[in-house]
């Protein structure tokens, strides 16, 4: 039997396995263990295998990609549609199948080995800020039982800190032990974060096109690692509005009849790639009002008549647009003329 394309459907243990021939008919359905999947597969001629993007997805592409096959990866979101009726592993691989054989399908890149390295440095680093900034509450909160208040932000933790070694307030020894305990914490946390930091700024400083990206207004090497690892190649983005659009930036669409309407942006693509742009956004809008860029001027026009959340979101779409700019044309931010 001779077959094109495969659609594969991955899980822990068992995967499933659906192939067709040139005209479409389905010649394989099997079930493969995960230690037999290359075997399997590796006794095939090379062909067109779909997958769906997920967090092990892209270590079995590069793996088949070994073997010679050509691997597609697809969001789960544009598979869905192809599903027949009920779902189980049979139908999802019947769906994988034909929608990697559609034209109009979105793939999305196989991440490298290295760039999955980077990413995961920022997943550590984005759960022990959370954690860090819970320890920081519950020891605020904790203190404010006492009648001890800090102004809020990481930055006012030593005064606590320090309130607590002093040992001047009335603060029962066993709750000054707990809460040294807890300041403790937030000290090893701190320390955790800044080795992240520092592995991220070495990988920074090594890659060109995270260079080139820290010279936008708002994006710093952790932005810039991250776009960068995430994207990869901004070559299968077709323009800046569609990198923009695949980052969630956009107004929601409901038009129907020829009545546009448009909502809040779709939160469509990374979340965690939004959020560093919202917040650097939010830091162009905020502190660059003494230093006229053209960025700035124009957010500082939309805030005379638009909500400020509204106008940061605004800006990072902008910067998502320019970043894209970047990393296609390789080359550095240009910024244009300032004009009042």
């Amino acid at each position: 039997m001779q077959i094109t394309t495969i659609g594969l459907d991955i899980a822990k243990n068992v995967f499933q396995l659906h192939g067709v021939d040139d005209a479409g008919q389905p010649v394989l359905r099997r079930k493969v263990r995960r230690d037999q999947l290359l075997a399997v597969l590796g006794g095939f001629e090379p062909c067109l295998i779909g997958i769906e993007a997920c967090a092990t997805a892209h270590y079995w592409a590069r793996q088949l990609q070994c073997l010679g096959h050509e691997v597609k990866l697809m969001p789960p979101a544009y598979v869905k549609a192809y599903v027949k009726r009920n779902k189980n592993d049979a139908a999802d691989a019947e769906a994988i199948c034909e929608a990697v054989r559609r034209p109009t399908m979105r793939f999305v890149a196989i991440k490298s080995a290295d760039a999955q390295s980077v990413l995961m440095l920022h997943r550590a680093r984005h759960l022990l800020v959370r954690q860090r900034t819970a320890q920081v509450s519950a020891l605020r909160a904790h203190l404010a039982e006492y009648g001890i208040v800090a102004p809020r932000g990481r930055a006012h933790v030593r005064e606590l800190v320090g309130v607590l070694n002093a040992g001047e307030a009335a603060i029962p020894e066993l709750a000054r032990q707990t809460l040294l305990l807890i300041a403790g914490m937030i000290d090893g946390l701190s320390q955790q974060i800044r080795q992240i930091e520092i592995e991220l700024m070495a990988w920074h400083r090594a890659n060109a096109a995270c260079k080139r990206l820290e010279t936008i207004p708002g994006i710093g090497f952790i932005t810039a690692t991250a776009l960068v690892a995430t994207v990869g190649d901004a070559a299968i983005f077709r323009s800046g509005r569609q990198f923009a659009a695949w980052l969630g930036l956009v107004p929601k669409q409901h038009s129907s009849g020829g009545k546009e309407r448009m909502g809040a942006i779709s939160k469509m693509g990374d979340r965690y790639l939004r959020h560093l742009l919202v917040v650097g956004a939010t830091a162009v809008v905020r502190y660059t009002r003494r230093k006229q860029t053209t960025v700035s001027i124009w957010a500082n026009q939309l805030l005379e008549r638009k909500p400020a959340r509204l106008v940061t979101v605004a800006v990072a779409n902008k910067m998502a647009r320019i970043a894209w700019a970047v990393m296609a044309r390789d080359e550095n931010y240009r910024a244009g003329p300032v004009t009042a």
